[in-house]
Parts: structure tokens; C-alpha cells; sequence
């Protein structure tokens, strides 16, 4: 379909100019018209968005995140945050995605973590500090894997928007795609990257979605080998410090006794293997935070 060439080439060029490299109008132009010509006319019906313009989302979502905060330059904690939330993606309902999970910490003492669409997940190394075992940042991980599963991020996106996209690429009108049609579609896509961000970093998701991700953080702990409870002790202790966190997920998440409740009786029964905990415990404490 013309869209899986047009879409993906609209969020690169907002990927691009996100992070500043310059972009060729002409040549996204000239590859917008081959597409059109190859694939002749689509439906206007609006469609759900692929998992390939899913990834694209979340990449162009990531860099304007990375235009606030800089990643952390510690590659040991970076290769360990990435093992123990790929552990856990594995035994997530959405284990595989199209571009790969891909997790990156960021360097502020905000306690925060962000879960961009298609697999791309931030933790602030505020957020890692405030935890104090690897079981319970894989309770962070798992909640925001989950959110990754739902694709809440990209539920964000307005559906009036994603339907005059829509309505754009596919008219019959649309023969070719000169600058200036272009750069319409890319000022939609712009908003569409935009609906995400201040859902991500400003807004924060609905109640529903936030106790929902909490429950299936929950499953996903059980099935990698990670104790459940640990995210009920991990919610205890954010609520413990509170606005001492500055911020950050106090601001976007619902209150912590509300999240508390929802899981209380939910927790699944496990039996803990005290060996292998006693591993991520020496683990957890030789990486450098």
C-alpha cells in the first residue's frame, strides 16, 4: 500500500528535524510520487496505524524527548537496564515489535520513566536510584512494557488527525505531492508526534490505563522469574518520598494509594527461589549508578 511508504518517510523527515539534520524536500517529494505511481488509489477509510508507523512514532517521540534530557553516558548500567527490561519483554503479551525494544537512561534526577510508542523506553537515573533492587526496577519496566503491549502512546494521537492524514495521502486529487503538500502532511504528523509527547511528559496517561499497565506489570513479573510483590513494596516506597521526587511521575501518574489498592489481592502466588535472588542482589548492587 502507498501508505507503508508514505507514512514511514514522513515521520523520518520529523525524525530528522527533530534531531537537527537537514532534510531534502525534493528527494521525500520525488519518493512520495514513485510510491503514489506504484501503488495507484487507496481507500480514504481510516485504518488503525501498523507497527512499522508505530516505530516510526515512537522514534520521532524519543528525540523530541531527548531534546529535554540528555542520555546518561554510562554504558554498564545502560547494557544492564536493557537486559533486565528485555527479560521482561519477553514474557510481555507483546514480546516482539517492529523495530525492537530498546531501553535508555536518562540522565536527571526527575524519578520518571517514558514508554514511546512501537518499544522505546526511557528511565530517568532518578528513577533507577529511587529503586532498591533489581526486582523492583523490573516492576518499573514491566509497567511501562505494558503500556508498550496496550500501544497507549499511540492512542494518544488524536483520531481526527490521524483520519485528515488519511484523507490527504489517499485523494484522488493528490496526483503528486509538491512542497507545499508535503509540508502539510508533515505539520499533521508533527501534531500527531506532539499528542504523544504531552501525554508522555506533560499530561500523563488516563487512570484506567495507568492501573491497567500496574496489573499487567504484575503477570509480567511472575512469568520472567521476578517477584510481583515487589511492585507493591515499590509503591509504598514512592509514596514514601514523595513530592521529594521532584515531580516527575507524581506529576503524570495517578495518586499511589490509588495504584496500591488496584493491585492489593491481585498479587500473584509465587515461590520465591532465594538463590536466584541473592544473584540479582549482587548484581544489582555492582552496577555503577
Amino acid at each position: 500500500m502507498i501508505l507503508k511508504g508514505i507514512i514511514p518517510a514522513l515521520l523520518y523527515v520529523i525524525l530528522c528535524a527533530s534531531a537537527g539534520y537537514a532534510i531534502d524536500l525534493g528527494g521525500i517529494t520525488k519518493y512520495f510520487n514513485s510510491a503514489k505511481t506504484a501503488a495507484g488509489s487507496i481507500t480514504k477509510a481510516a485504518r488503525p496505524i501498523s507497527d512499522e508507523e508505530e516505530y516510526y512514532v515512537g522514534r520521532a517521540v524519543a528525540a523530541k524527548i531527548l531534546g529535554t534530557y540528555q542520555l546518561l553516558g554510562n554504558k554498564e548500567l545502560t547494557w544492564y537496564v536493557n537486559l533486565v527490561g528485555r527479560t521482561i519483554t519477553l514474557s510481555s503479551d507483546k514480546p516482539f515489535t517492529y523495530g525492537g525494544y530498546h531501553f535508555g537512561v536518562l540522565d536527571t534526577d526527575e524519578v520518571n520513566a517514558f514508554a514511546c510508542p512501537g518499544g522505546t523506553i526511557l528511565i530517568t537515573k532518578g528513577m533507577i536510584k529511587t529503586t532498591r533492587s533489581e526486582d523492583e526496577l523490573a516492576a518499573v519496566l514491566a509497567h511501562e512494557v505494558a503500556h508498550i503491549s496496550k500501544r497507549d502512546g499511540i492512542g494518544a494521537i488524536s483520531s481526527s488527525r490521524w483520519t485528515e492524514a488519511l484523507t490527504v495521502i489517499g485523494s484522488e486529487a493528490a496526483k503528486t505531492y509538491g512542497p507545499s503538500d508535503v509540508s502539510k502532511l508533515v505539520g499533521i504528523f508533527e501534531g500527531s508526534i506532539d499528542d504523544v509527547f504531552k501525554t508522555l511528559v506533560v499530561n500523563g496517561y488516563g487512570k484506567s490505563q495507568e492501573l491497567a499497565a500496574d496489573t499487567s506489570a504484575l503477570q509480567y513479573l511472575e512469568k520472567s522469574g521476578y517477584n510481583p510483590a515487589v511492585l507493591n513494596d515499590f509503591l509504598r516506597h514512592l509514596s514514601e518520598i514523595g513530592q521529594a521526587s521532584g515531580g516527575g511521575i507524581t506529576k503524570t501518574h495517578p495518586g499511589t494509594p490509588d495504584r496500591i489498592k488496584n493491585i492489593s489481592g491481585k498479587l500473584p502466588s509465587v515461590t520465591i527461589d532465594h538463590q536466584a535472588l541473592q544473584k540479582r542482589t549482587i548484581r544489582f548492587s555492582a552496577v555503577p549508578k
